[in-house]
């Protein structure tokens, strides 16, 4: 699955589309979270899950940036590699 086609992926469920979003509005300059999306993570996160996603995401974003702006380029290290999703088969969400 492609990232950048999440939306329309059959291989993400509706919560993890939700997550991606908030990703998405995180990342964007300046960042951009709109009420309606953060009161709909609210109805699948709790107070601690939701502090946990968010500074998940935002370290990333600035490892991300800090990299960037140092020039520091990939290492190789997964070159190959990949993280499978996990089934969903037979999933319950």
């Amino acid at each position: 699955m492609a990232l950048t086609d999440f939306e329309s992926s059959a291989e993400c469920s509706e919560v993890e589309k939700l997550a991606l979003r908030y990703a998405v509005a995180m990342t964007a300059t300046p960042v951009d979270v709109p009420d309606s999306l953060f009161a709909e993570l609210r109805k699948h996160f709790d107070e601690r899950q939701l502090v946990e996603l968010t500074s998940a995401l935002a370290w990333e974003n600035y490892r991300a940036r800090f990299n960037h702006a140092f020039g520091c380029e990939a290492e190789g290290f997964s070159e190959g590699a990949f993280c499978p999703l996990p089934s969903h088969a037979g999933a319950t969400h």
